[in-house]
Order: C-alpha cells, then sequence, then structure tokens
C-alpha cells in the first residue's frame, strides 16, 4: 500500500510540473510584456503572463500551438518547442481618418441596468465573456461611451481583470477591438459594482451595437491559495437571448438556440453627449 501510495503522488507531482514556461518580451525595447492572454490552440488550457513577462501554461506536448495575445502587439502563434522567450512585435495602426467631435457631458444615460446578479463565474481560465448592447435610436443625444460598471465578487484586496470592447461584424459576431491597448482594472475586495471611466478613449457607441466582455488575469496576485482561484468573480443574470458567445482555444464560439434564457455578465454602461 505504501509503495502505491509513493507511486501515486510522485504521479501527481509530475503532472503539476508538466508545464511548459517561458517570458514574454516587446521585440523591439526588449522589455518584458506583462498580461499577455495565452491560449492552447483549439484547447481548454491557457493563462496569462505576469507583470514581469513570465508565463508556465498546463501543457508541454510538443505537437501543440500556443497562441499569444495583447493588444498593442501583433498576435502570434509558436510551436511549444519555441516558447522558451516569446518576442511580440508592437502592431502598427494605420489609422483611418479621423472626426474629433467635442463632447458636453450635458446628458447622462445608463444601459444594461441589472435587476439582481446572483451567478458567479468560476471558471479559472482564460476565457472572455460579453454583453451585447444594441443600439438604439434614442441614444443619438448620448452617442458617447462614458463608463463601464462590472459587478464582482473578490476575496483579495485589487484583484486585476482586464475589459474588452468589440464591434459587431457582418454575421452579428464580435468584431474588431475598439481599443488599441489592454484595458487592465482594478477591483477591490468583496461584493460590488465597481465603474471604470472609458471617455479619455473617445468611444462614439456604434450603430450597429458593441459588445463588452471581461477576460480574467490569472496571475498570483490575483490567485488565493487555500481556494486554487483566480479572483475577481463576475456575477451573471439569466437574459432572453437567442445566442451567446464565448473566446476559448484562440477563437470565438457562438451558442445559438430558439430565444432561452441564457448567464451573461453584469455590465452596465453610461453614455454621454
Amino acid at each position: 500500500m505504501k509503495k502505491k501510495f509513493t507511486l501515486l503522488l510522485l504521479f501527481m507531482i509530475g503532472a503539476i510540473s508538466a508545464q511548459t514556461r517561458g517570458v514574454i518580451k516587446d521585440s523591439l525595447t526588449g522589455k518584458p510584456v506583462p498580461f499577455v492572454s495565452i491560449w492552447s490552440e483549439n484547447e481548454n488550457i491557457g493563462t496569462t503572463s505576469e507583470e514581469n513577462g513570465s508565463f508556465a501554461i498546463g501543457t508541454t506536448q510538443k505537437s501543440k500551438t500556443l497562441i499569444f495575445h495583447s493588444l498593442g502587439f501583433e498576435k502570434k502563434k509558436l510551436a511549444i518547442a519555441n516558447t522558451a522567450v516569446v518576442l511580440l512585435s508592437p502592431k502598427v495602426n494605420a489609422l483611418d481618418e479621423v472626426v474629433v467631435r467635442k463632447r458636453k457631458e450635458t446628458k447622462r444615460r445608463e444601459i444594461g441596468i441589472i435587476e439582481s446578479a446572483v451567478l458567479e463565474a468560476f471558471e479559472n481560465q482564460p476565457k472572455i465573456d460579453l454583453k451585447f448592447f444594441p443600439y438604439q435610436s434614442d441614444y443619438k443625444q448620448t452617442g458617447f461611451i462614458k463608463k463601464i460598471g462590472l459587478i464582482t465578487d473578490s476575496r483579495i484586496d485589487d484583484a486585476t481583470i482586464k475589459i474588452h470592447i468589440y464591434s459587431v461584424d457582418a454575421n452579428g459576431f464580435p468584431g474588431a477591438e475598439l481599443l488599441d491597448r489592454d484595458l487592465v482594472v482594478t477591483v477591490g475586495k468583496g461584493n460590488r459594482q465597481s465603474v471604470f471611466d472609458v471617455s479619455k478613449f473617445n468611444l462614439a457607441l456604434p450603430k450597429t451595437g458593441v459588445f463588452i466582455g471581461f477576460e480574467k488575469i490569472m496571475i498570483e496576485k490575483n490567485k488565493r491559495e487555500d481556494r486554487n482561484s483566480y479572483y475577481p468573480y463576475v456575477l451573471y443574470n439569466w437574459v432572453a437571448r437567442n445566442r451567446s458567445f464565448a473566446y476559448l482555444g484562440g477563437q470565438w464560439t457562438a451558442q445559438s438556440a430558439e430565444k432561452k434564457n441564457i448567464y451573461e455578465p453584469a455590465i452596465t454602461l453610461v453614455l454621454t453627449n
């Protein structure tokens, strides 16, 4: 029995240590790139780079491909054998002609108000969940996104999380990201709504609507060891929708059905003029 227990223990230790480790750097400056989203392609395995650019992901199979993604950098795919040092190239954006509208901020409208948010996202994986905000004609007088609200539950202080903002493509899927760099925000301990001012991005609400989402940042700072959980948890509520989206394994997936209740993140928007 003792021999069997020893073998089992060695097997468990081996499974825990079966990780691919590396560090991510800016290809131009050589500086570490923090909070990079990392997925094993087409698998439900992923992680996030630490503030010093280091990462560890729970797979060592040389046949696997890892996907590295951070706003402001070109997305990169590499075979696991080549990920000891990952160099990300800064993205050069060809800017369209921009018409700058001066905001007055004399009007305010909150949309997506949550009546009750009781479910929590416990998944410990780098999954992006979304809430869709359709455009309505009466939003014309408050066409800018001023603030994003997120209801969370955290057992640690100063937990960090990513917020994503997407346009809508021709098929109704999440399209291009509307920010050119990662939006990493901090939430406090306990069950609360945190509100983040995004007015500096000068985001007009697209007439095709907008997707607002969140992504867990799987770093040691966000982890509570006694529960092996990454915080914060995000609260959800049940809504009637015919389709929902999630980003897993480096790609968007959709679940479609007849009108049904699905759960979506408890996110609100404050619009202004």
